[in-house]
């Protein structure tokens, strides 16, 4: 089958962050997936780990990767941390500061999550870097900011998605399950932040350009989510009514939803009434699409209740690739619910080159596709502190003598 696999093995030419230097300070998630997406991008990111321990996503296993030397790495840490070379220093030390502080003065970006003041405690906050290295982009990602009544509390995904509203919006209405609100499968408050993050942090190079300065970004998953509600905010900003649970429907387009077919479940997501004119031709319904309750989306959305329980006793005559195949073919815009394991086995997913083999490696390909530039997979998900030596000497330019030293007195691993 034919793929559209991205360029492994890319010059530096082609890399859009090519020469680019990026320190990171973070951990887990949100961070990591900034200064992964950085790294794929083609800069130089060094990850800056506690000796011994790393990143606590190390520890989040099973399932493991076990490389050919027989390592374990787990799969969520791999899921984050490609790109990237791993010096383990110990950063409560007050050498192991001093380090950093010298990393600090070749990075082009700093990334960090500490909960707020344990960076100034260090004398590693931005305040204090920015006077060694005034172009410097300092991005610091915590769950509430670093300022405001919550800004002392740690935050994290499960958490800042109840706060955020996001659960209030999901799972089923108590009127259908007692099951309650629900989070997403993923940490996405963690991800969007971390999206969210690589975008203020490409925003701050372009404004380096014309100010030769650089800056501080303050990110917050809490503000994240709650910018992330997009149309479900506006609903409530406009009509003073918070969104309820709705389960799979939509709260603005009907029908957008679920139907059970015989055998399993398909997903309609009709958009116009032209779309659903041709899904009530093509459910043996043409009726519907003239019917003076659902001419208008807006009239849909008013009776949505008796409009769906008459496309579901539809639905229910046939099986979900019946309906498939005719829902494609009348242009209705549809698809099933995968499983992960199904995902990875459809076409599409395969011909994009989504599942990216990194020397063995299993992980997900960046998903950003360009006609000219590549993108960077030279360097697998690191194994703890496996760079320390080589990058202390051609960053800091230590002797392996005073590296030897650093080791034995605990600072770096």
């Amino acid at each position: 089958m034919q793929t559209d696999k991205q360029n492994t093995t890319a010059q530096p030419s082609s890399l859009p962050l090519a020469g680019f230097k990026v320190l990171d300070l973070s951990r887990v998630l949100a961070g990591p997936w900034a200064s992964q997406t950085l790294a794929d991008l083609g800069a130089d990111v060094i990850k800056i780990e506690r000796p011994r321990a790393g990143d606590d996503t190390r520890s989040w296993g099973p399932p493991w990767y076990t490389n050919a030397a027989g390592e374990n790495l787990s799969a969520y840490f791999i899921a984050a941390n490609r790109g990237k070379r791993s010096v383990a220093i110990d950063m409560a030390t007050a050498a192991g500061q001093a380090l950093v502080r010298d990393f600090a003065r070749h990075a082009d970006i700093l990334i960090e999550n500490f909960k707020v003041g344990d960076m100034a405690r260090r004398g590693l906050d931005y305040a204090s870097l920015q006077p060694l290295n005034p172009r410097l982009i300092y991005c610091s990602i915590t769950g509430f900011g670093q300022t405001g009544p919550y800004k002392d509390r740690p935050g994290y995904d499960f958490m800042i998605q109840g706060m955020s509203g996001l659960m209030s919006i999901t799972g089923e209405p108590d009127a259908v399950s007692t099951d309650g609100p629900q989070k997403v499968g993923v940490a996405l408050a963690d991800i969007l932040t971390g999206l969210y993050s690589t975008i203020a942090i490409l925003a701050a190079v372009q404004e380096r350009h014309n100010s030769g300065l650089g800056q501080c970004i303050d990110m917050a998953l809490f503000d994240v989510m709650a910018a992330s509600l997009a149309n479900q905010a506006s609903n409530f900003l406009v009509s003073g009514v918070a969104p309820e649970r709705l389960g799979n429907a939509h709260p603005n387009v009907v029908p957008y939803q679920t139907f059970a077919t015989s055998d399993g479940y398909v997903i309609v997501a009709v958009g116009n009434d032209n779309q659903f004119r041709k899904l009530c031709a093509a459910i043996g319904r043409p009726e519907l699409g003239d019917d003076p309750l659902y001419l208008s989306n807006a009239l849909r959305v008013s009776h949505r209740q008796t409009l769906a329980e008459q496309i579901q006793a539809c639905m229910l005559e046939s099986g979900m690739d019946d309906w498939l195949a005719r829902l494609e073919a009348a242009g209705v815009p549809c698809g099933p619910i995968n499983t992960i394991d199904r995902l990875f086995a459809d076409p599409q997913i395969q011909h994009r080159g989504v599942q990216l083999d990194l020397a063995g490696m299993p992980l997900v390909a960046n998903p950003i596709r360009f006609s000219r530039s590549s993108l960077d997979y030279s360097i697998q998900p690191p194994m703890l502190g496996i760079d320390t030596d080589a990058v202390l000497k051609a960053t800091l330019g230590l002797e392996q003598a005073a590296i030897d030293q650093l080791r034995a007195d605990g600072i770096v691993g």
